[in-house]
């Protein structure tokens, strides 16, 4: 295989605000170049994000958000375990198939940490996915096996955030 045709793995991973900001950046810069775009929000609930909102009415991008909500503050991680393993065999279908050219599995991490999913699982589908296609992970606390498993990890640290400052999220900013 080619080098220029080789899918990538990029983790963006860490503490800092913006890992799916990073990740919905690349989806669109693909999106312009005409390719194909899948992704699936493994814990993101029913907010109607800004991004989710442009996702949901752009040509080539399919947007699945298949969580019901911060797993930490749940009351049900049973519930969450399911619709965790049901956006991975969603998630594992498009690793396999063509419909894409670029897959986000944003903040699968989570479903790694919790046990939903096992890490060792994610990096076997992700060595066995479709030539060429290109997969993006986000999530803090990102398993050893998946910063292995990546060829680009970028770590986002918290430095400064005006929530600490009791700033609410901005409209068109941080959602």
């Amino acid at each position: 295989m080619s080098k220029e045709s080789r899918g990538l793995i990029l983790l963006y991973t860490g503490n800092g605000k913006g890992k799916t900001t990073a990740a919905i950046g690349t989806v669109f810069r693909a999106l312009g170049h005409g390719m194909r775009v899948g992704v699936i929000q493994f814990i993101k609930g029913k907010w109607r994000t800004g991004e989710r909102k442009l996702g949901e009415q752009t040509p080539n991008l399919t947007w699945l958000t298949m969580g019901r909500g911060f797993t930490w503050e749940s009351e049900d991680l049973a519930r969450d375990r399911e619709m965790a393993i049901s956006a991975w065999q969603t998630a594992r279908g498009w690793l396999e198939g063509g419909d894409f050219d670029l897959v986000v599995l944003d903040e699968i991490t989570y479903a790694a940490n919790y046990g939903f999913v096992s890490a060792g699982e994610i990096v076997t589908a992700l060595g066995s996915r479709r030539q060429g296609l290109h997969v993006i992970l986000t999530g803090r606390a990102a398993p050893a096996e998946l910063v292995a498993a990546a060829d680009l990890v970028t770590e986002m640290r918290a430095v400064k955030h005006p929530y600490r400052e009791g700033v609410t999220a901005q409209k068109g900013i941080e959602f």
